[in-house]
């Protein structure tokens, strides 16, 4: 079995140090780039966590099945 991984999509300011735990960080200025981050993630990806507003640029499609997707509240920096 492979093994899964944690990914983090937001503001680099409000996920960069999710990196010291291990999670792949994919910093997201702009709704566009949330979007593209998101579409990047491959299937070893099991869990995301995302902005809030990462989240509400992401969409629907945040309800994806295959994932564990965990909001994370605004100004909620590690």
């Amino acid at each position: 079995m492979a093994a899964s991984t944690v990914a983090a999509i937001g503001a680099a300011a409000d996920v960069r140090g999710y990196a010291l735990a291990g999670v792949a960080v994919w910093p997201a200025a702009d709704p566009d780039a949330a979007r593209t981050a998101w579409l990047a993630l491959g299937p070893e990806v099991a869990v995301v966590m995302v902005t809030a507003e990462a989240a509400r640029a992401i969409g629907p499609v945040i309800d994806d099945l295959a994932r564990m997707v965990v909001v994370l509240p605004d100004g909620g920096a590690p």
